[in-house]
């Protein structure tokens, strides 16, 4: 039981995972999708820093008595991860700006029924 609660941050993933697909799938609204795609990429910013750490590692600088270290790509990763989720971000607003501009709505189902043909 001790092992189930000490890895809590694995269930702050899949919490953050699940709520950010439930939000993508269940929503009409663009920009209630929007924003479940960004909770959804923040649960997977958080796994991969999660999996990171290494317990008791230090920074990969060479020092006497140092045996352990944590490896730094993964951070390094999420940092351009996250340069580019704001750039997908700002795209998929601007996308919802223009949508909402030529269909009056950002509802998905009034778009489809506006772009069937009658």
């Amino acid at each position: 039981m001790a092992t189930v609660l000490g890895l809590y941050n694995y269930w702050i993933v899949i919490f953050l995972m699940m709520t950010g697909f439930y939000v993508v799938i269940a929503h009409g609204n663009l920009v209630k999708k929007i924003v479940g795609l960004n909770i959804f990429q923040v649960s997977v910013f958080i796994l991969y820093i999660s999996m990171g750490k290494v317990q008791g590692g230090s920074a990969p600088i060479l020092a006497a008595g140092v045996t352990s270290y944590s490896n730094p790509l993964p951070h390094v990763l999420i940092l351009t991860a996250i340069v580019v989720g704001v750039a997908t971000t700002a795209l998929g607003l601007a996308l919802v700006i223009r949508i909402n501009e030529a269909y009056g709505t950002v509802e998905e189902d009034d778009i489809h029924s506006q772009d069937e043909p009658e």
